[in-house]
C-alpha cells in the first residue's frame, strides 16, 4: 500500500472549479425558480408542492449517479463524464426555464434542472475523497465551499444588477422579466465552462491506482440484513396508516408523497431482508441500511439543517417582498423589487459564506470539527430567527452573517466527518446515500411547511424562516451526538 499522494493548491483549485459553474446554477434556481412561478400565477401556498420535483429528483440520482460512478472507467475517466453530462443537460435547462408560457412547464424544467445539477454534484463529492489524501480532504471541501460561495454571490445578484444598468424588470402578465431572463441564459455559459474547466485540467487516477492507496479501506462484503425488515415494516405501517389520514382531514396533497415515500421504501427494506439479489438495488439498500455509525449521527445533523434551507429557498421571496416591501402583487413593482433583494440577501450570504469557507478551517483547528460545526449552526439559526424583529430591509444583511457561516459549515463539515469512514471503492455510492439525508428533509418541508404556516401562522411565509432557524438550532444539538475524529484539531 502506497500513501496518496498531496496535491498542490493550484491542483486543488482546478479540481474544485467546476463547482463555481454547478453553484452558479443552483443559485439562479434557488433565488428565481419561486418567483418564476409566482410570476406564472402559483399561489404562496402552492410553491412547497412545486418544489417538490427538486428533492425528489435529488432523492432517486444521487445514489444511482453515485454507483454507476464508483463502477465507471472510461477516456474520460471516473467522475468527470458525470460532471460532463450534467452540465449540458443543466445549461439546456437554464435556457429554457425563463421562456416557459405556463407553471406546468416550468414546474417540469425545474425536474429536469434539478436532475441535471444532481448528475454532475454528486460525483464533485466523491471526488474530493477519490483524488486528496485524508489531511487534505477538509481543503478540498473548504475550496468546494468557497467556489460556491462565489458562484453563489454573481449568479444572486445578476437580476439586481442586470436592472441597475437598464434591464427591464418588469413583466406583462404571465411573462417573466428580462433581468430573470438574461440571468438564466448568461449562467448557463458560465456553468459549462467551469466544469469543461475541471474536466480538462484534472486527471483521475485509474481504479487498480486508487485501489493501491493507503487510505483506500476494504470494500465490505455483500452482507446479511435479515432484520431489514423491522424498519421496513415499521416505515410501512407508518405510510399507512398516514394514507387514511391526509383523507379523512383534508390535509394538503403533498404529503401523499410522505406518505408514498413511507410505504416505498418499507417495501423496500423488507425486501432486503429477503432477497439474495446482488444487483445495484440491493447493494444500494445494503449499504444504507448497514452504513457506518458516523453517518447515522451525521443524519440527524443534516434533517434538521437542510428543512432549514429549504425553508429559506422557498419562502423569502414571499416573505420579505410581503414584510419587507408590503406587497404580495407578483406583478407590482414593490414585489419585483422585494425579489430582487432577495436577490441580493442571497448573494450577501453566499459572499459571507466565501469569507467562511477561509475563517472555517482556523476554527477547526481551535475548536475540532464538531464545536464548529455547532457554532456555525446557531450562528445560521439565529439569523434566520431575526427575520422576524428586522424591518429594515437592509438591516437584513446582518441576518446573512450568519445564514454563511451555516451554509459554509453544512457544505464542507459534515463530509470531512464523514469522508474518513468510506472506502474508496464505494465512496460515490455512500455520498448518494448520504445525499438522502439532504433530500428527506426538503421534501417533508415541501410536504408541511404549507400545512403548518396555514394551521399555526395564517399562512404567513415569514414564520417558515423561523422555524428554519429553530431547525437550525436543533441541528446544532446532534451534531453534539457525533464522534470527533482524531486529529481533526492539529
Amino acid at each position: 500500500m502506497t500513501r496518496k499522494p498531496e496535491l498542490s493548491f493550484w491542483q486543488i483549485w482546478n479540481m474544485c472549479f467546476g463547482f463555481l459553474g454547478i453553484q452558479f446554477g443552483f443559485a439562479l434556481q434557488n433565488a428565481n425558480v419561486s418567483r418564476i412561478f409566482q410570476t406564472l400565477g402559483a399561489d404562496v401556498g402552492d410553491i412547497p408542492a412545486l418544489w417538490i420535483a427538486a428533492p425528489f429528483t435529488g432523492l432517486i440520482v444521487q445514489p444511482i449517479i453515485g454507483y454507476l460512478s464508483d463502477r465507471t472507467w472510461n477516456r474520460l475517466g471516473r467522475r468527470r463524464p458525470y460532471f460532463l453530462i450534467g452540465a449540458v443537460l443543466t445549461t439546456v435547462a437554464l435556457l429554457c426555464m425563463p421562456n416557459s408560457p405556463a407553471l406546468w412547464v416550468a414546474a417540469g424544467l425545474l425536474w429536469i434542472m434539478d436532475a441535471s445539477i444532481n448528475i454532475s454534484m454528486e460525483p464533485f463529492r466523491a471526488f474530493v475523497g477519490d483524488q486528496l489524501p485524508p489531511r487534505q480532504r477538509p481543503l478540498g471541501y473548504a475550496m468546494q465551499s468557497f467556489f460556491i460561495g462565489v458562484g453563489s454571490v454573481v449568479a444572486s445578484l445578476l437580476p439586481w444588477l442586470l436592472a441597475k444598468v437598464g434591464v427591464s424588470n418588469v413583466a406583462g402578465v404571465g411573462g417573466i422579466p428580462d433581468t430573470v431572463k438574461y440571468a438564466f441564459y448568461l449562467g448557463g455559459a458560465v456553468l459549462l465552462i467551469s466544469v469543461l474547466w475541471t474536466v480538462l485540467s484534472t486527471p483521475e487516477y485509474p481504479p487498480e491506482e486508487l485501489a493501491s492507496f493507503d487510505d483506500a479501506g476494504a470494500e465490505a462484503p455483500v452482507t446479511s440484513a435479515s432484520g431489514a425488515w423491522r424498519i421496513g415494516g415499521t416505515l410501512f405501517v407508518l405510510g399507512a396508516l398516514l394514507v387514511p389520514v391526509i383523507y379523512h382531514y383534508s390535509l394538503e396533497k403533498e404529503l401523499y408523497l410522505l406518505a408514498g415515500g413511507l410505504l416505498v421504501f418499507g417495501a423496500l427494506f423488507v425486501w432486503l431482508s429477503a432477497t439474495s439479489s446482488s444487483g445495484m438495488v440491493r447493494q444500494m439498500m445494503g449499504d444504507l441500511y448497514h452504513m457506518p455509525a458516523t453517518m447515522r449521527r451525521l443524519a440527524w445533523v443534516q434533517l434538521f439543517s437542510w428543512f432549514a434551507l429549504f425553508a429559506l429557498w422557498i419562502d423569502t421571496t414571499p416573505a420579505v417582498a410581503a414584510v419587507h416591501f408590503g406587497s404580495t402583487d407578483t406583478h407590482s413593482a414593490a414585489y419585483n423589487d422585494g425579489a430582487n433583494w432577495v436577490g441580493v440577501l442571497f448573494a450577501a450570504y453566499n459572499a459571507f459564506a466565501a469569507l467562511a469557507a477561509v475563517v472555517i478551517p482556523w476554527m477547526v483547528r481551535r475548536w475540532g470539527l464538531r464545536m464548529s460545526h455547532l457554532i456555525n449552526l446557531w450562528l445560521g439559526g439565529a439569523g434566520l430567527l431575526s427575520f422576524l424583529l428586522i424591518r429594515d430591509p437592509h438591516w437584513l444583511l446582518l441576518s446573512m452573517v450568519g445564514v454563511g457561516f451555516a451554509w459554509a459549515s453544512i457544505l464542507s463539515l459534515p463530509y470531512a466527518l464523514l469522508s474518513d469512514n468510506l472506502p474508496a471503492a464505494k465512496m460515490g455510492v455512500y455520498m448518494g446515500i448520504f445525499n438522502f439525508f439532504i433530500v428527506i428533509p426538503q421534501l417533508l418541508a415541501a410536504s408541511v411547511l404549507g400545512l403548518l404556516l396555514r394551521l399555526f401562522f395564517h399562512g404567513q411565509p415569514i414564520w417558515a424562516l423561523a422555524m428554519g432557524g429553530a431547525s437550525l438550532v436543533m441541528a446544532g444539538l446532534c451534531t453534539l451526538r457525533v464522534a470527533e475524529p482524531a486529529g481533526s484539531q492539529e
